[in-house]
Protein backbone atom coordinates (compact mmCIF):
# COMPACT_ATOMS: atom_id res chain seq x y z
CA UNK A 1 0.00 0.00 0.00
CA UNK A 2 3.34 1.97 0.23
CA UNK A 3 3.15 5.15 -2.63
CA UNK A 4 5.66 7.08 -4.28
CA UNK A 5 6.62 9.96 -3.51
CA UNK A 6 4.40 12.74 -4.51
CA UNK A 7 1.85 9.91 -5.52
CA UNK A 8 -1.62 10.22 -4.00
CA UNK A 9 -4.91 8.32 -4.61
CA UNK A 10 -7.88 9.82 -5.14
CA UNK A 11 -10.31 10.75 -2.25
CA UNK A 12 -13.79 10.41 -2.93
CA UNK A 13 -16.07 11.70 -0.65
CA UNK A 14 -18.28 8.47 0.28
CA UNK A 15 -15.31 5.42 0.06
CA UNK A 16 -16.80 1.96 1.73
CA UNK A 17 -15.55 1.91 5.60
CA UNK A 18 -14.84 -1.92 5.81
CA UNK A 19 -12.37 -1.29 8.53
CA UNK A 20 -11.66 1.38 10.97
CA UNK A 21 -7.49 2.16 9.97
CA UNK A 22 -5.39 1.23 7.82
CA UNK A 23 -1.95 -0.20 10.00
CA UNK A 24 1.40 0.13 7.40
CA UNK A 25 4.38 -1.85 8.91
CA UNK A 26 7.43 -1.81 7.53
CA UNK A 27 9.23 -5.27 6.39
CA UNK A 28 11.66 -4.73 10.01
CA UNK A 29 11.10 -2.07 12.31
CA UNK A 30 14.56 -0.84 12.80
CA UNK A 31 13.58 2.52 15.11
CA UNK A 32 11.87 3.50 18.49
CA UNK A 33 9.45 5.47 16.40
CA UNK A 34 5.80 5.03 15.67
CA UNK A 35 3.85 7.71 13.84
CA UNK A 36 0.36 8.41 13.71
CA UNK A 37 -2.83 9.89 12.07
CA UNK A 38 -5.97 10.07 13.84
CA UNK A 39 -7.92 12.71 11.93
CA UNK A 40 -7.10 12.37 8.30
CA UNK A 41 -9.83 9.79 7.80
CA UNK A 42 -12.15 10.12 4.48
CA UNK A 43 -14.75 7.54 4.51
CA UNK A 44 -17.73 9.20 5.44
CA UNK A 45 -20.78 6.46 6.12
CA UNK A 46 -23.36 7.21 3.36
CA UNK A 47 -25.95 7.55 6.83
CA UNK A 48 -23.80 9.76 8.27
CA UNK A 49 -24.31 12.21 5.11
CA UNK A 50 -27.81 11.56 5.24
CA UNK A 51 -28.44 12.49 9.22
CA UNK A 52 -25.82 15.78 8.22
CA UNK A 53 -27.33 19.25 7.34
CA UNK A 54 -23.81 19.57 5.98
CA UNK A 55 -23.22 19.44 2.42
CA UNK A 56 -19.56 16.93 2.15
CA UNK A 57 -17.21 19.45 1.67
CA UNK A 58 -18.28 21.68 5.02
CA UNK A 59 -18.10 18.20 6.97
CA UNK A 60 -14.52 17.75 5.04
CA UNK A 61 -13.55 20.89 7.15
CA UNK A 62 -12.55 18.90 10.11
CA UNK A 63 -10.08 16.46 8.33
CA UNK A 64 -6.56 16.65 8.65
CA UNK A 65 -6.38 16.11 4.66
CA UNK A 66 -3.95 13.93 3.60
CA UNK A 67 -1.74 13.72 6.37
CA UNK A 68 -1.22 10.28 6.15
CA UNK A 69 0.07 10.89 2.58
CA UNK A 70 2.50 13.07 3.95
CA UNK A 71 3.94 10.59 5.82
CA UNK A 72 3.69 7.89 3.77
CA UNK A 73 7.52 7.25 3.68
CA UNK A 74 7.53 6.09 7.47
CA UNK A 75 7.15 2.28 6.40
CA UNK A 76 9.57 2.85 4.49
CA UNK A 77 12.44 3.96 6.80
CA UNK A 78 11.59 1.38 9.39
CA UNK A 79 8.75 2.75 11.32
CA UNK A 80 4.85 2.03 11.26
CA UNK A 81 2.55 3.84 10.49
CA UNK A 82 -1.18 4.07 11.12
CA UNK A 83 -4.05 6.30 10.22
CA UNK A 84 -7.60 6.09 10.72
CA UNK A 85 -9.96 6.00 8.03
CA UNK A 86 -13.28 7.19 9.21
CA UNK A 87 -13.64 11.33 9.70
CA UNK A 88 -13.21 12.57 12.83
CA UNK A 89 -16.52 14.15 12.51
CA UNK A 90 -18.08 10.92 12.87
CA UNK A 91 -15.96 9.47 16.01
CA UNK A 92 -12.74 11.51 17.27
CA UNK A 93 -10.02 9.85 18.34
CA UNK A 94 -7.91 12.50 19.53
CA UNK A 95 -10.22 12.48 22.99
CA UNK A 96 -11.49 10.84 25.90
CA UNK A 97 -14.24 7.67 24.86
CA UNK A 98 -16.88 9.09 26.62
CA UNK A 99 -16.51 13.30 25.53
CA UNK A 100 -20.82 13.71 24.37
CA UNK A 101 -22.64 16.30 24.69
CA UNK A 102 -25.96 15.64 26.19
CA UNK A 103 -27.85 18.29 24.47
CA UNK A 104 -27.10 16.10 21.07
CA UNK A 105 -28.73 13.26 22.34
CA UNK A 106 -32.67 12.44 22.64
CA UNK A 107 -32.42 10.73 26.30
CA UNK A 108 -30.11 11.56 29.35
CA UNK A 109 -26.36 10.04 29.22
CA UNK A 110 -25.04 7.45 31.77
CA UNK A 111 -23.61 9.18 34.29
CA UNK A 112 -20.16 8.02 33.14
CA UNK A 113 -20.05 10.36 30.68
CA UNK A 114 -17.76 13.12 30.72
CA UNK A 115 -20.10 15.99 29.68
CA UNK A 116 -18.62 19.22 31.43
CA UNK A 117 -14.97 18.96 29.24
CA UNK A 118 -13.99 22.13 27.56
CA UNK A 119 -13.94 19.70 24.40
CA UNK A 120 -17.35 19.23 24.65
CA UNK A 121 -18.30 23.04 25.40
CA UNK A 122 -16.97 23.66 22.26
CA UNK A 123 -18.70 21.09 20.40
CA UNK A 124 -15.76 18.98 19.30
CA UNK A 125 -16.38 16.08 22.16
CA UNK A 126 -16.30 12.29 20.64
CA UNK A 127 -18.76 12.39 18.53
CA UNK A 128 -18.52 16.73 17.57
CA UNK A 129 -21.63 18.60 17.28
CA UNK A 130 -20.21 21.04 15.02
CA UNK A 131 -17.30 20.53 12.25
CA UNK A 132 -14.41 22.96 12.72
CA UNK A 133 -15.77 25.68 11.22
CA UNK A 134 -18.47 25.77 13.73
CA UNK A 135 -21.23 24.91 11.81
CA UNK A 136 -23.74 22.23 13.24
CA UNK A 137 -23.61 18.74 12.02
CA UNK A 138 -26.97 16.95 12.69
CA UNK A 139 -30.38 17.65 11.62
CA UNK A 140 -32.05 15.46 14.72
CA UNK A 141 -30.84 14.50 18.08
CA UNK A 142 -28.56 11.05 18.08
CA UNK A 143 -29.35 8.33 20.76
CA UNK A 144 -26.79 6.58 23.02
CA UNK A 145 -26.89 3.85 21.12
CA UNK A 146 -25.30 5.40 17.67
CA UNK A 147 -22.36 6.83 19.85
CA UNK A 148 -21.72 3.45 21.73
CA UNK A 149 -21.22 1.88 18.20
CA UNK A 150 -19.26 4.47 16.74
CA UNK A 151 -16.92 4.36 20.12
CA UNK A 152 -17.08 0.60 19.87
CA UNK A 153 -16.39 0.07 16.28
CA UNK A 154 -13.91 3.34 15.57
CA UNK A 155 -12.76 4.46 18.96
CA UNK A 156 -11.38 1.07 20.69
CA UNK A 157 -10.00 -0.33 17.65
CA UNK A 158 -7.82 2.08 16.70
CA UNK A 159 -6.84 2.71 20.32
CA UNK A 160 -6.47 -0.86 20.64
CA UNK A 161 -3.94 -0.95 17.97
CA UNK A 162 -1.88 2.14 18.78
CA UNK A 163 -1.29 0.90 22.25
CA UNK A 164 -0.25 -2.68 20.58
CA UNK A 165 1.95 -0.45 18.78
CA UNK A 166 3.45 1.32 21.33
CA UNK A 167 4.14 -1.73 23.64
CA UNK A 168 5.54 -3.66 21.09
CA UNK A 169 8.35 -0.96 20.20
CA UNK A 170 8.81 -0.84 23.57
CA UNK A 171 9.54 -4.53 24.30
CA UNK A 172 11.80 -4.71 21.21
CA UNK A 173 13.73 -1.06 21.48
CA UNK A 174 13.38 -0.29 25.40
CA UNK A 175 11.27 3.04 24.75
CA UNK A 176 9.19 4.61 22.18
CA UNK A 177 8.61 7.80 20.53
CA UNK A 178 4.99 8.38 19.16
CA UNK A 179 4.41 11.42 16.52
CA UNK A 180 0.95 12.14 16.27
CA UNK A 181 0.18 13.62 12.95
CA UNK A 182 -2.32 16.67 12.31
CA UNK A 183 -2.58 19.42 9.98
CA UNK A 184 -4.05 23.28 11.18
CA UNK A 185 -5.53 25.98 9.36
CA UNK A 186 -4.03 29.36 8.30
CA UNK A 187 -3.61 31.26 11.37
CA UNK A 188 -3.12 35.25 12.20
CA UNK A 189 0.50 35.85 13.09
CA UNK A 190 0.83 37.15 16.69
CA UNK A 191 2.17 41.01 17.08
CA UNK A 192 6.08 41.17 16.57
CA UNK A 193 5.87 37.65 14.22
CA UNK A 194 7.15 38.07 11.06
CA UNK A 195 6.14 34.85 9.97
CA UNK A 196 2.97 32.48 11.00
CA UNK A 197 4.36 29.16 12.70
CA UNK A 198 4.06 27.06 10.07
CA UNK A 199 4.81 23.78 12.57
CA UNK A 200 3.23 23.45 16.13
CA UNK A 201 4.99 20.73 18.13
CA UNK A 202 3.29 19.83 21.49
CA UNK A 203 4.54 17.70 24.12
CA UNK A 204 2.38 19.12 26.86
CA UNK A 205 4.73 21.56 27.58
CA UNK A 206 7.56 19.03 28.24
CA UNK A 207 5.32 16.52 30.31
CA UNK A 208 4.90 13.80 27.40
CA UNK A 209 8.01 14.34 26.07
CA UNK A 210 11.70 14.04 26.73
CA UNK A 211 13.21 17.35 25.79
CA UNK A 212 15.78 15.50 23.54
CA UNK A 213 12.75 14.49 21.28
CA UNK A 214 11.29 17.57 20.81
CA UNK A 215 14.38 19.79 20.39
CA UNK A 216 15.47 16.79 17.61
CA UNK A 217 12.64 17.05 15.90
CA UNK A 218 12.38 21.21 15.89
CA UNK A 219 15.65 21.15 14.57
CA UNK A 220 15.39 18.78 11.77
CA UNK A 221 11.88 20.78 10.53
CA UNK A 222 14.20 23.71 11.32
CA UNK A 223 17.15 22.42 8.92
CA UNK A 224 13.97 22.32 6.16
CA UNK A 225 13.60 25.80 6.48
CA UNK A 226 10.22 25.60 8.44
CA UNK A 227 8.91 28.05 11.40
CA UNK A 228 8.22 25.85 14.09
CA UNK A 229 6.61 26.84 17.25
CA UNK A 230 6.04 24.68 20.30
CA UNK A 231 2.92 24.45 22.75
CA UNK A 232 1.33 27.78 20.82
CA UNK A 233 -1.53 27.28 20.18
CA UNK A 234 -1.85 23.99 20.73
CA UNK A 235 -0.24 21.44 23.14
CA UNK A 236 -1.04 17.86 22.30
CA UNK A 237 -4.88 16.54 22.60
CA UNK A 238 -6.06 13.24 24.44
CA UNK A 239 -3.19 11.13 22.37
CA UNK A 240 -0.32 13.14 23.80
CA UNK A 241 -1.41 13.37 26.88
CA UNK A 242 -2.83 10.02 27.69
CA UNK A 243 0.33 7.95 25.90
CA UNK A 244 2.98 9.99 26.74
CA UNK A 245 4.93 9.22 29.72
CA UNK A 246 8.65 9.37 29.52
CA UNK A 247 9.18 7.81 32.93
CA UNK A 248 8.35 4.71 31.55
CA UNK A 249 9.89 5.16 28.25
CA UNK A 250 6.85 6.13 25.97
CA UNK A 251 7.20 9.43 24.77
CA UNK A 252 4.76 11.35 22.42
CA UNK A 253 5.12 14.33 20.19
CA UNK A 254 2.03 16.36 18.60
CA UNK A 255 2.81 17.82 14.90
CA UNK A 256 0.79 19.96 13.24
CA UNK A 257 1.35 21.49 9.94
CA UNK A 258 -0.21 24.53 7.75
CA UNK A 259 -2.37 23.66 5.66
CA UNK A 260 -1.42 26.16 3.42
CA UNK A 261 1.47 24.50 2.94
CA UNK A 262 0.68 21.39 1.06
CA UNK A 263 -3.29 21.98 0.05
CA UNK A 264 -6.24 24.22 -1.36
CA UNK A 265 -8.64 24.20 2.23
CA UNK A 266 -11.73 25.88 0.43
CA UNK A 267 -11.65 22.60 -2.27
CA UNK A 268 -9.82 20.60 0.17
CA UNK A 269 -7.40 19.56 -2.90
CA UNK A 270 -3.90 18.85 -2.69
CA UNK A 271 -1.77 21.89 -3.83
CA UNK A 272 1.28 22.78 -5.77
CA UNK A 273 3.35 22.36 -2.28
CA UNK A 274 2.45 18.93 -1.54
CA UNK A 275 5.05 17.18 -3.29
CA UNK A 276 7.75 19.53 -1.80
CA UNK A 277 6.18 19.03 1.62
CA UNK A 278 5.76 15.32 1.64
CA UNK A 279 9.76 15.02 -0.10
CA UNK A 280 11.07 17.51 3.02
CA UNK A 281 8.88 15.39 5.57
CA UNK A 282 10.26 11.96 4.11
CA UNK A 283 14.09 13.85 5.09
CA UNK A 284 12.72 14.52 8.32
CA UNK A 285 11.93 10.94 8.85
CA UNK A 286 14.88 9.17 7.29
CA UNK A 287 16.90 11.96 10.01
CA UNK A 288 14.79 10.71 12.58
CA UNK A 289 14.94 6.74 12.04
CA UNK A 290 18.63 7.28 11.67
CA UNK A 291 19.36 8.42 14.94
CA UNK A 292 20.54 6.82 18.19
CA UNK A 293 16.95 6.85 21.02
CA UNK A 294 18.91 5.04 23.76
CA UNK A 295 18.74 8.09 25.82
CA UNK A 296 14.94 7.54 25.61
CA UNK A 297 14.73 4.72 28.03
CA UNK A 298 13.74 4.85 31.46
Amino acid sequence: MDLPLGAAPPSPATPPLDEPFVLLMPSRQTAPIVFASPHSGRAYPEAFLAQSRLDPITLRRSEDSFVEELFAAAPLAGCPLIHALFPRAWCDVNREPWELDPAMFDAPLPAFVNAASPRVGAGLGTIARVVATGEAIYRRKLSFAEAESRIASCWRPYHAALAGLIAETVRQFGCCLLIDCHSMPAQVPPLGRPRQAEIVLGDAHGTSCAALATRRVEEGLGRLGLVVRRNEPYAGGYVTRHYGRPREGVHALQIEIARALYMDEVRIERGPGFATLQRDLTRLIEELAAADWTALRP
